[in-house]
């Protein structure tokens, strides 16, 4: 019996600031604020479909399919459409639930292109270790076969990964953080594959940038010891001068 009340404690220390947050925002903007999270789920969804035609193949592989194998150059002028191709292999149900969930809370709680840029960062991430674990071989623990050279990047699952780091830290969700990195692991020491490989990437990509952040936080507060440093993003609506803390 006296379990539960600890729980719920637990639960609303971990989920309490981002229900908050994403809960204050829709209230005051509604559907406005999941502006980019529509748009994401709605081209993921027309590229699926465009994708599974005869005519539609070759040209979603032409302008959003990255491989290790692709011109740098290359690779990068498709990276930014390559966060909306979904595998070819998996369903598309599941990858636009997964957008719609994590791209619609990061866009609430980090601002439009500050999710941008994190699911492009965490995207890119993974394209790079791609070329470089071919480059390294299977020899070495983040090397990769030759064979990998010629599959196609993980699509929006990175960025999703990313942001649901990205986002657990801001608002100090550290269990839910813990269990995405858990999962990813997990997924590599199952099925050691390519997509596996690269969510680590986004991940530990992510994970740095986090580091910079908590670290100059840190600084500009060891130089200003009576400021505040905020770590939670421009979606929080808090009280205005006027109003009575």
């Amino acid at each position: 019996m006296n379990r539960l009340p600890a729980l719920r404690r637990a639960a609303v220390r971990e989920w309490g600031p981002l229900f908050t947050a994403v809960r204050q925002r829709l209230a005051a903007r509604g559907v406005r604020a999941l502006a980019l999270t529509q748009t994401a789920v709605a081209l993921t969804a027309v590229i699926q479909v465009t994708q599974n035609q005869a005519w539609g193949y070759g040209p979603v592989r032409s302008l959003g399919a990255v491989r290790a194998e692709d011109p740098l150059a290359l690779a990068l002028l498709r990276t930014p459409l390559s966060l909306f191709v979904p595998a070819l292999d998996l369903p598309v149900w599941g990858a636009l639930a997964q957008i719609l969930l994590v791209f619609g809370v990061a866009e609430v709680c980090l601002g439009r292109w500050r999710t941008l840029a994190v699911a492009y960062g965490a995207t890119l991430a993974g394209t790079l270790y791609a070329r470089t674990g071919v480059a390294l071989g299977p020899g070495t623990f983040p090397g990769l076969p030759a064979s990998d050279a010629q599959v196609v990047d993980t699509g929006p699952s990175a960025a999703v990964v990313g942001l649901a780091v990205y986002v657990c830290h801001q608002r100090r969700a550290w269990f839910t953080g813990a269990l995405v990195v858990l999962a990813m692991v997990v997924e590599v020491l199952v099925k050691d594959n390519l997509a596996g490989r690269e969510h680590l990437a986004a991940i530990a990509a992510v994970l740095v940038v986090c580091g910079v952040r908590e670290w100059l936080g840190r600084r500009r507060g060891s130089r200003n010891p009576g400021t505040v440093v905020r770590t939670c993003g421009p979606a929080e609506v808090g009280p205005g001068p006027g109003r009575r803390r």
